[in-house]
């Protein structure tokens, strides 16, 4: 199974910026989408960015304009930059790593992220 682990979060003032780092192992067969999730205080985990291994993505409204996700060459590391950010923003995030051909799915274990003067 691919193992995921995520890097980055911290706590930010309003309008501040973080970059969060993703790197999943190697896959035999490949990994197909890679994408972040978010859980903040008392809701649902939600999805915020997603991105193919041809590099298509796409984006939660919430975060659309705000946040760019991207991958590395080698299509094992996925980064979020997070721009203008929020209180609202403020959640543990997860990083979710799909294999190609099996479509088994790796969360890493989260990290947190706190958008508060």
């Amino acid at each position: 199974q691919v193992q995921v682990v995520e890097s980055g979060g911290g706590l930010v003032q309003p309008g501040g910026s973080l970059r969060l780092s993703c790197a999943a192992s190697r896959s035999v067969f490949g990994i197909n989408l890679m994408g972040w999730y978010r859980q903040g205080p008392g809701k649902q985990r939600e999805l915020v960015a997603t991105i193919t291994s041809d590099s298509s993505t796409s984006y939660a409204n919430s975060v659309k304009g705000r946040f760019t996700i991207s991958r590395d060459n080698a299509k094992t590391t996925a980064y979020l930059q997070m721009n203008s950010l929020k209180p609202e923003d403020t959640a543990v995030y997860y990083c979710k790593a799909s294999e190609r051909l099996t479509g088994s799915n790796s969360w890493g274990q989260g990290t947190q992220v706190t958008v508060s003067s």
